[in-house]
């Protein structure tokens, strides 16, 4: 994602983030911010989400999409000399994913012949300003009702001043003010891939990325559920503990656990030969509470263990490589997912998706440049699901 010394899986040294590296505990932040996670249920308590929640909701990925929208990365001060590297790799899934349903992707006006002529006529072009490519985070997070379509703008800041936005904390509200589309702004600060939902109630989330001073300064974990229960419209908030500081995202779950269908959670896993590490215990501590949580209906859930591919099987592989094949992306009619190079890996890991998607053709794309940078396809995308759009308007 960012230069090495800002990547999502590097030890971040700026004075802008956290000080040491470990597990979370309090979620990293003052006392007065909400309690340690250890002291708390991981589950939040299933019952109506509050306010406009009923009329709104947040679909479930898997469910019909109108269009993706994806960002060309523009800032050679982010990139280095793997921008263009990165380029193919964004042209790459748009690609893939042009191939189910359409694509918009945005561009800064004077790169946007650039990204035509990469991505081909397959992919809508569409002249917006940006500082990077992680459109999951930086776009609208949409939801859906009765009163139509409509885009909860999450505050973009960087991941916490982690990285500059000057463009990019004002896609949201770009993007859904060129297409006529509602905005609602969100009273709390996350990011897409911050969130992960099962389209019938039931949200999953790592308080390290949210319960967290970098974005959401004295609020207690309570008043952030309460808030993306009534802004996403579910009931039910499986809590992680995440990884704070560790990487630029402080762990979006993302990466680490994601719905198949209602009941069935993908879970990353480390190899068999993967040294223990901070990331391996945050995987250990997910599998703990999803043994025993329930969702909101009530059901136990089904774990699928995804297996992270050998780094040292992999071209470009390293420190801040995100190997995992949890960054998936589900788009109509298909699965987009990463291949590493781990041959082996690669193809049990379709398999699997495959097996979890059975209606679906599994697509693999090798992003090997995305992912050294600490990111992957689901980070890259973010999907609109089919609805009749509202008028424009905040509220």
């Amino acid at each position: 994602m960012p230069s090495p010394a800002l990547s999502r899986r590097t030890l971040l040294r700026s004075g802008a983030v956290l000080a040491a590296v470990a597990l979370l505990d309090g979620c990293g932040s003052d006392p007065s911010a909400g309690p340690p996670a250890g002291a708390t249920a991981s589950t939040g308590a299933a019952g109506p989400a509050p306010g406009g929640a009923a009329a709104l909701a947040m679909p479930a990925e898997w469910q019909p999409h109108t269009r993706t929208f994806m960002a060309w990365p523009a800032l050679e001060e982010v990139w280095g000399d793997q921008l263009a590297a990165v380029r193919r790799d964004i042209a790459g899934v748009a690609q893939a994913v042009a191939g189910f349903e359409p694509v918009v992707l945005m561009a800064r006006p004077d790169q946007s012949a650039e990204a035509r002529r990469l991505c081909g006529d397959s992919v809508e072009v569409l002249d917006l300003p940006v500082d990077d490519l992680w459109a999951r985070d930086t776009g609208p997070t949409f939801v859906t009702g009765p009163p139509g379509l409509a885009g909860v703008d999450f505050n973009f800041n960087g991941w916490g001043g982690k990285q500059t936005h000057d463009n990019d904390g004002r896609v949201a509200a770009a993007l859904l003010d060129h297409y006529g589309i509602r905005r609602i702004q969100a009273q709390v600060t996350a990011e897409g891939g911050a969130v992960e939902v099962d389209g019938e109630g039931t949200l999953m989330a790592t308080e390290s990325s949210l319960v967290n001073p970098n974005r959401n300064p004295g609020r207690t974990r309570d008043q952030i559920q309460a808030a993306l229960q009534e802004l996403l419209g579910v009931q039910r908030v499986i809590w992680f503990q995440g990884v704070a500081g560790k990487d630029i995202t402080d762990c979006h779950v993302d990466a680490l656990a994601r719905f198949a269908e209602p009941g069935v959670v993908v879970l990353h896993r480390p190899g068999p030969d993967a040294p223990p590490d901070i990331w391996s215990t945050a995987s250990d501590q997910a599998l703990q509470v999803l043994r025993t949580a329930t969702d909101a209906r009530g059901r136990g859930l089904r774990v699928v263990e995804l297996t992270e591919p050998d780094l040292s099987k992999i071209d470009g592989g390293g420190d801040d490589f995100l190997a995992t094949y949890l960054n998936y992306y589900v788009v109509n009619g298909g699965v987009i997912m990463p291949r590493f190079g781990d041959r082996d890996a690669d193809a049990r890991a379709a398999a699997v998706l495959a097996e979890l998607h059975p209606d679906r053709q599994v697509v693999q794309v090798g992003i090997n440049a995305i992912a050294a940078g600490g990111g992957g396809i689901h980070c890259s995308t973010q999907q609109q699901p089919q609805a009749a759009a509202s008028p424009a308007g905040a509220s």
